[in-house]
C-alpha cells in the first residue's frame, strides 16, 4: 500500500477542500475566483533534473484577475514522523520557489502516526539566522473525529478513520466517512476509489463489517449499490479489453472493499482463475458474510 500515492490521489482529485482541511489557517485567501492546478511531475522531474524529490504534488493557486500574487502550496504525506526531513522538505521548496520564480510558498505537512518531529529549522550563528524556515503540519491522529463527523468537506470526512476516537466509536466513525461520501460526491467512479481509500484506513475486522451492516443498514447498502457498478464496471471492462486480468484486478479491489487486505494465496487463486470462476465470484460478494463464503461457498 502507498499512502504517499493515496494521499497524492486526494490532493489532486480535491485541491481545494486538501488546502481548506490540512492549511486552514491559510485557506481563507484561498477565496472562489482563485483557480487550483497540480504541478505536474513531468514538468518537475524535466526543470528540476535529478534534484527533483517525490513528495506529494504542490498546487499552484493563481488569481487571474491579477489582484493577487500566485500562491504554492507543498503538500507532503508522512506516514511515521521519524522519517520526516525538515531539510529536505525546505530543500524542495527553495527549489520549487525557484522554478516558479515566487517568495509565496505555503509549506504542509501531514502526518498520519505518532512521533517526534521538527517543524522549524534555523540556519545561523548566535547573533543572526540567515535562514528560518518551518511548516504546517497537519497531525491527523491528533483530530478528534467527533469534531468532523457532519464536515461538509469531504476530505475531511474521507480522513475521520485516520483520526482519534474511542474503539466503541470505530463504526460511527466509519459510517460517517461513508455517508460523507455518498453526499458529497456526485460522481460515481470517484464514489468507488474514494470508498476504498476509507476501507483501507479504516481497516475493519471480519466481525466488526457484520456488526456494521446490522448498525448501518442504509449505509451498507450505498456500499453493495458502489459494488454492484463496481462489478458490472468490471465485467464489462474486462470483456471490452479480451482479458482475464481486468476481472482478476477488479474483483480483488471488491474483496478489499468488503473483507480488507487479501492474503497472498487468495490474490494467486483469483490471478490463476478463469474467467467463468472469477465472475461466480464476483455475484457472490454482495451475499456473502466472510471471505471463505466467496470463495469456497461455505460460512
Amino acid at each position: 500500500m502507498s499512502h504517499d500515492q493515496n494521499f497524492k490521489n486526494l490532493i489532486v482529485d480535491y485541491p481545494r477542500e486538501s488546502i481548506a482541511f490540512f492549511a486552514a489557517v491559510e485557506s481563507r485567501a484561498v477565496d472562489d475566483g482563485a483557480c487550483i492546478l497540480p504541478i505536474r511531475e513531468e514538468q518537475l522531474k524535466e526543470r528540476l533534473g535529478e534534484r527533483f524529490r517525490e513528495l506529494d504534488v504542490p498546487l499552484l493557486v493563481e488569481w487571474p484577475d491579477g489582484r493577487r500574487a500566485a500562491l504554492l502550496f507543498v503538500f507532503e504525506e508522512e506516514t511515521k514522523p521519524k522519517r520526516f526531513s525538515l531539510h529536505r522538505l525546505a530543500h524542495y521548496c527553495l527549489d520549487l520557489a525557484d522554478l516558479c520564480d515566487t517568495d509565496r510558498v505555503v509549506p504542509v505537512v501531514i502526518f498520519l502516526h505518532p512521533g517526534s518531529y521538527a517543524t522549524r529549522l534555523r540556519l545561523g550563528s548566535e547573533t543572526t539566522a540567515y535562514l528560518d524556515f518551518h511548516c504546517l503540519d497537519c497531525a491527523l491522529f491528533a483530530l478528534r473525529a467527533r469534531e468532523h463527523l457532519d464536515s461538509r468537506n469531504l476530505v475531511a470526512r474521507l480522513n475521520l478513520p485516520n483520526m482519534a476516537y474511542a474503539p466503541e466509536d470505530k463504526l460511527k466513525v466509519y459510517a460517517s466517512a461513508v455517508r460523507g461520501l455518498r453526499e458529497l460526491e456526485p460522481d460515481p467512479e470517484r464514489c468507488l476509489k474514494y470508498l476504498d481509500f476509507i476501507d483501507i484506513y479504516a481497516a475493519l475486522d471480519e466481525n466488526e463489517r457484520i456488526l456494521y451492516t446490522q448498525r448501518y443498514p442504509q449505509e451498507a447498502a450505498d456500499m453493495s449499490g458502489f459494488a454492484q457498478r463496481f462489478i458490472e464496471q468490471g465485467i464489462e471492462k474486462g470483456i471490452e479489453q479480451g482479458v482475464q486480468r481486468g476481472e482478476a484486478r477488479m474483483l480483488m479491489s471488491l474483496l478489499r472493499l468488503r473483507f480488507g487486505e487479501l492474503p497472498d494465496a487468495v490474490q494467486q487463486r483469483i490471478e490463476s482463475a478463469d474467467a467463468d470462476t472469477l465472475l461466480h465470484w464476483s455475484e457472490r460478494v454482495l451475499t456473502a458474510v466472510t471471505l471463505a463464503e466467496v470463495l469456497d461457498g461455505t460460512c
